[in-house]
């Protein structure tokens, strides 16, 4: 596993050249997905452990990434605590989360009975990519998951987990507690399972400013990772938004941080320092422009990394459905290329 030079970028060390992957490579902008897709919802295609493995494999066939990611969904243990979890298109929850009750009802799964469909995709995907590349696991932050468990759905304003936050500070620290829990319980099957790496994603954590940032966020996810048995396991902590507080990002105490393109990458590095790696951090929608463009803004990202190792080449947020993936192939041909020793 130290061969892969994902795995040794996510550590700092010397790699013969930038480790790409896409987060959401396995998806719609892919016509082989679709193909896959047109014939079961979302929901079963995460349910069934043959075909997330073979979506998962297909952008490796396709991309020649350096790192596959799981195919799955960050709310997918969230179903087993007793949520109602569809979606139209995007996640939706008939029953959210809003008073004490709704929260003690709340039960922390058993994962190998509950979600068993996850660790079996993981050890399929572990035996098909073996000596190949590695296999990155991943879930929710939980400040992000408890966002979904409130509104019921995305929302613009989050005003009911915030209403929640600031109105009924305890009960919002019972949920947290209990999502916490459940995402440590979950990433650590998917460790056991044989999972390489583990992302979390923190889709929502920018929506507040850093001062509750690291009141009502920070706590729960340096839980999280603390709890993470990690040996020889990189964690990678996404936060999207968060631009104005790495330095609060890097005390959850993780080994790489995933940086949206809002950022630059030499400031990241800057303020971050060496003992941590980064991963990132091209806009996605870079990736609709003429293959010249998307190789100069390539070059731009790995000049602004300079030659510190720990850079591990990725968009500042998932690809668009409507991407050509001829691009997105295009795009990880360049970080090779461009950054290849000698």
């Amino acid at each position: 596993m130290s061969d892969y030079r994902f795995i040794k970028a996510c550590w700092g060390q010397p790699v013969d050249m930038t480790p790409v992957w896409l987060m959401r490579q396995a998806g719609r902008y892919l016509p082989q997905y679709m193909e896959v897709r047109r014939n079961v919802s979302f929901l079963q295609l995460c349910k069934t452990p043959e075909l997330a493995a073979e979506v998962t494999i297909q952008p490796i066939d396709y991309l020649g990434a350096d790192a596959a990611i799981l195919f799955s969904d960050i709310l997918t243990p969230v179903e087993p605590m007793g949520l109602k979890l569809d979606f139209a298109p995007g996640p939706v929850f008939e029953n959210p989360v809003r008073t004490q009750a709704d929260i003690d009802a709340l039960r922390i799964p058993e994962m190998e009975e509950d979600v068993p469909y996850v660790l079996e995709t993981i050890r399929i995907l572990r035996r098909e990519f073996e000596g190949r590349v590695p296999l990155i696991g991943f879930g929710g932050a939980p400040f992000t998951l408890a966002c979904y468990m409130v509104e019921g759905k995305g929302s613009k304003d989050f005003a009911q987990i915030k209403r929640m936050m600031y109105a009924e500070p305890q009960m919002y620290a019972a949920l947290m507690d209990k999502v916490t829990e459940m995402d440590r319980l979950y990433l650590n099957a998917q460790i056991e399972a044989g999972a390489q790496a583990i992302q979390i994603f923190d889709t929502w954590g920018g929506i507040l400013s850093p001062v509750d940032y690291e009141r009502y966020i920070l706590p729960y996810t340096t839980r999280l990772i603390d709890g993470l048995n990690r040996q020889g396991v990189p964690v990678i902590h996404f936060v999207k938004g968060a631009g104005t507080m790495l330095e609060l990002v890097k005390r959850a105490g993780s080994d790489v941080i995933g940086l949206d393109w809002h950022i630059s990458l030499n400031k990241a590095r800057t303020l971050l320092g060496t003992e941590v790696a980064v991963q990132g951090n091209l806009d996605p929608t870079v990736l609709y422009a003429q293959p010249e463009y998307i190789e100069q803004e390539v070059k731009r990202v790995l000049d602004e990394n300079g030659d510190r190792p720990g850079h591990i080449f990725n968009l500042g947020h998932g690809i668009l459905p409507t991407v050509p993936p001829e691009h997105a192939k295009f795009m990880v041909e360049c970080v090779h290329r461009l950054s290849a020793k000698g």
